[in-house]
C-alpha cells in the first residue's frame, strides 16, 4: 500500500529501523520536480510511516539545494498528514548542552533565496505562520522524548541559515543577541510548506554542537557534528518508535485548515494551468468549498 499518514524527514539511516515490516521503496515525481529520493514506506508500531532522506542516500543534497516543494508535495500525494522532521542543530544557549533534544516552538528565518512557497506565478496565499510548529505534534514528541530518558527542552526558538558554511563568531553572537536557542539549516522552508499543504510539522532537533560562540569550545567541525550525530541517533529511533502509537487518528490543529481562508487570488484569475499544479492542495478551496476572493 503506497501510501502513508505520517512523515519523517532525517537521514537516510532512519528507515533502517529494527521491527520495521512492508517495506516499499517508491519514486514519486511531482510537477513541482523530483524530491530529494525516493521515498521508503513501512509498517513500525502499528503505523504506515513514509521516511524521505532529506539530503538523498548518502547525504548528496547541499540545504541550499533541497527540492523542499517537490518533498512536501510528494508526502502530500501518498496521503501524509503529519510530518515530523529529525535535524541537526547547533546550541546558542549554555544550559542547552551537546546530545540533548530540543523540540521548538518558534522559527527565524535567516536564509537567502529558498522559495518559499507554493503560492507564485498567478496566485496568492496567506497562511498563519505565527506558531509555524504543530502544538500538538510538538507535544507528542516532546512527551516521547521524556519517557526514553533524553534530556530535553520543550521550546526555543530554531534560527535557520543559509549554509553550507557554518556560522562566523560575530555572526553566531548576534543569533544570541536575537534570543535564539539553536541554529541550523533545513527547518525552512519546509515548515512553511508544510503549513501551506495544510500537513502538520514538527521538529525533533537534536544538539551536536555549541556552534562557535562558547569561549570554553573548540570551533565547530564537521567531524564534531558527525560523531555526535552518530551517538544521537539510536535516542531518535527510540523516541520515533514510541512517539508513533501516541498520534491520534483524527486531526483538530489549525494545521488540517490552513488554507481555508487562505487563497486571495479570485478563482477565475488563477490559470488551468496552476490549477492543475497545486490541485492536490487547493482543489478543495477552487471548487467552492472554501475560496475567499479579495479585492
Amino acid at each position: 500500500m503506497s501510501e502513508a499518514k505520517i512523515g519523517i524527514i532525517g537521514g537516510s539511516g532512519l528507515y533502517k529501523m529494527e521491527g520495521m515490516t512492508g517495506v516499499e521503496k517508491v519514486k514519486v515525481s511531482t510537477p513541482l520536480g523530483e524530491p530529494s529520493d525516493a521515498i521508503i514506506l513501512g509498517n513500525l508500531e502499528g503505523a504506515r510511516v513514509a521516511f524521505l532522506p532529506r539530503h538523498g542516500e548518502g547525504h548528496r543534497i547541499s540545504p541550499s539545494e533541497l527540492p523542499a516543494k517537490a518533498n512536501i508535495y510528494a508526502l502530500k500525494s501518498l496521503g501524509v498528514e503529519r510530518i515530523i522532521s529529525v535535524c541537526a542543530v547547533g546550541s546558542l544557549k549554555e544550559e542547552i548542552e551537546p546530545l540533548d533534544v530540543v523540540i521548538p516552538d518558534q522559527l527565524i528565518d535567516a536564509t537567502k533565496g529558498r522559495g518559499s512557497t507554493f503560492f507564485t506565478d498567478g496566485i496568492v496565499g496567506h497562511i498563519s505562520f505565527a506558531e509555524p510548529f504543530c502544538p500538538v505534534l510538538s507535544q507528542i514528541l516532546f512527551e516521547a522524548s521524556k519517557k526514553v530518558g533524553t534530556k530535553v527542552h520543550k521550546g526555543g526558538t530554531y534560527l535557520v541559515m543559509e549554509g553550507p558554511q557554518l556560522s562566523t563568531r560575530a555572526e553566531s553572537q548576534l543569533y544570541r543577541s536575537w534570543g535564539a536557542d539553536v541554529i541550523g539549516m533545513t527547518a525552512l522552508p519546509e515548515a512553511k510548506l508544510a503549513r501551506e499543504a495544510e500537513i502538520c510539522y514538527a521538529t525533533l532537533a537534536f544538539v551536536t554542537d555549541y556552534d562557535c560562540w562558547h569561549p570554553t569550545y573548540e570551533s565547530v567541525t564537521t567531524e564534531m557534528i558527525l560523531a555526535n550525530l552518530h551517538k544521537s541517533i539510536d535516542t531518535v529511533k527510540r523516541i520515533l518508535k514510541l512517539l508513533l502509537p501516541s498520534i491520534p487518528q483524527m486531526r483538530d490543529c489549525a494545521c488540517a485548515s490552513a488554507l481555508k481562508d487562505a487563497i486571495a487570488t479570485e478563482t477565475e484569475y488563477i490559470a488551468k494551468e496552476k490549477r492543475k499544479e497545486l490541485g492536490l492542495l487547493i482543489g478543495k478551496y477552487l471548487s467552492g468549498e472554501g475560496n475567499v476572493s479579495q479585492a
